[in-house]
């Protein structure tokens, strides 16, 4: 009797299939079309690398586009670097994805008479796994889990605040609770790593903001107490930024409109930022001193950090400003700390190897360019570009949006901005994300899977993949170059709140209303 052969698995069938779009792609490009001159530009400086180089159409894929790259920047084999090519002219900016036949000489852009323009900028060096199974289910929090975050360049801990009023920090290499933190009289609503892993901030429904020691489990002198409603979001100075090794500051958001800055080594209030008319709903640091806030009351509001004073007011959104993002907030996050591993051994260098990873990925045509991407209960997003530097006889200038983002059919809850900075992501309740380019807000796709509200996502460090969390019970991993489902992650009982994938790449955390942290890995 002859064997019969199983029928081929998912996976399998999956490759047959992407092998089989591959060679379509190359079928598709006729053979008659000659050569295209192409000349390649640094998008962060603007430089010409090399000269125009004729290229035959029917090779100039993404894969050749690379590796010729690489050969005229002199690199071998060993340190082939990967490239995202753009074409921008008139307004207009185009992704090279596949081909640039499919993206310039097809829908009638350039012809192969002309000499393109491409802009690259370099991709992850180091590829991150997509995470596919749960490797610990870890229980300890009596109330549904409110904020999950990793250390700032570490998979090992997991802090996580909960609504039975306590933050815990769990061991994730072993799946089991390090330390409880106790102290607040109610739930805790934010919880934060400082970026170099040395702190811990929480906020809570107590009105306070509380500082712990991670190795211990200690909370480190009093609550720091002011604000005179619950707190809704934090921040911490950048690394980079700070006046001596020693100092930590750290803003804090709250329903009570205003935003406090904190010195955390003398438990003083630096400054009180006050001008919203409604609860603030976020706040982020930014890497040149500015500080950046959401509101209630439709406006967001950028300040000085050293003197309190208010720059700008933005005003385009209709309703609430549920959630804004920094196109540096990874790099800001991670500080020194970068896919090496490499710590230098002093302060000093600490912080000029900081500033030197924010000014690389801030820098946009040879100058310092921090995005702003801004959600809200109006359904729509705004791309902004706000200057790094403002005369000083200027008074609240006007800044307009670079972009205004349309698509989701209902509030938007979240954005979030690749590390990489090409890419922004935005969840609604609409049950969709959506991904846009971060450099013109172009819409790219919409990621379709979830059947309930998607609370939040977040990128992977290599911004090839991105997870997300959803009323639904499931994390789903997305691959955020095609906009197709990579994994489907069923394990939670109720909704997912909160997601976090680690700096490192190595795992996702997650913990929702079934009380229970989850840790993901490859």
């Amino acid at each position: 009797m002859a064997t019969v052969l199983p029928p081929p698995s998912k996976r399998q069938r999956t490759a047959i299939a992407e092998k089989a779009h591959e060679q379509q792609i190359v079928d598709s490009i006729p053979n008659d079309l000659g050569s295209v001159r192409v000349h390649f530009f640094d998008q962060s400086t603007g430089q010409a690398t090399g000269a125009p180089v004729a290229i035959p159409v029917v090779d100039a894929t993404v894969n050749n586009l690379e590796l010729l790259l690489n050969t005229l920047q002199g690199n071998n084999a060993s340190e082939r670097v990967p490239y995202r090519f753009t074409f921008g002219a008139d307004g207009q900016t185009v992704d090279v994805l596949n081909d640039i036949y499919r993206a310039l000489l097809k829908p009638g852009i350039k012809t192969t008479e002309d000499t393109i323009s491409l802009q690259y900028t370099p991709q992850a060096i180091f590829r991150v796994r997509s995470v596919s199974r749960c490797s610990a289910s870890i229980p300890g929090h009596g109330e549904a889990i409110l904020a999950t975050s990793f250390a700032s360049f570490s998979s090992s801990r997991l802090v996580t605040g909960s609504g039975d009023n306590n933050a815990r920090i769990f061991d994730t290499d072993t799946g089991t609770p390090f330390h409880t933190l106790k102290g607040h009289t109610s739930w805790v609503l934010v919880a934060s790593w400082s970026p170099d892993d040395t702190t811990i901030a929480t906020g809570s429904m107590d009105n306070t903001v509380r500082i712990w020691d991670p190795q211990s489990g200690q909370s480190l002198g009093q609550p720091l107490k002011g604000h005179t409603k619950w707190i809704t979001s934090l921040a911490w100075e950048p690394y980079h930024l700070r006046q001596s090794p020693t100092s930590q500051r750290l803003a804090s958001s709250s329903k009570d409109s205003t935003v406090r800055i904190w010195d955390t080594v003398t438990k003083r209030i630096d400054l009180v930022l006050s001008g919203h008319k409604s609860s603030i709903s976020c706040v982020r640091w930014g890497g040149t001193g500015t500080i950046y806030t959401a509101s209630h009351d439709k406006t967001i509001k950028l300040w000085d950090s050293t003197k309190g004073t208010l720059i700008s007011t933005l005003t385009a959104h209709v309703h609430w400003v549920n959630h804004l993002a920094l196109s540096t907030d990874f790099v800001l996050r991670t500080a020194y700390h970068d896919h090496t591993g490499s710590i230098p051994p002093t302060d000093d260098q600490k912080i000029a190897k900081a500033k030197q990873r924010f000014e690389t990925a801030a820098r946009i045509n040879n100058t310092l360019t921090e995005r702003l991407v801004t959600a809200s209960d109006d359904c729509t997003i705004y791309l902004w570009s706000p200057p790094t530097s403002f005369p000083p006889s200027s008074t609240n200038p006007t800044i307009k949006p670079l972009a205004r983002l349309l698509g989701h059919q209902k509030q938007v809850n979240h954005v979030t901005f690749s590390p990489s900075g090409t890419l922004i992501a935005s969840s609604s309740f609409d049950n969709h994300i959506k991904l846009w380019n971060a450099s013109t807000g172009a819409f790219l796709h919409t990621l379709r899977g979830h059947v309930g509200a998607v609370y939040m996502s977040c990128f992977s460090p290599d911004s090839r993949l991105l997870v997300s969390g959803s009323k639904d019970t499931t994390l789903k991993v997305w691959d955020a170059g095609t906009g197709k489902l990579r994994e489907d992650l069923p394990g939670h009982r109720d909704e997912v709140f909160a997601v976090d994938w680690s700096p490192d790449g190595r795992a996702v955390g997650s913990g929702g209303k079934d009380k229970m942290v989850r840790v993901w890995r490859h």
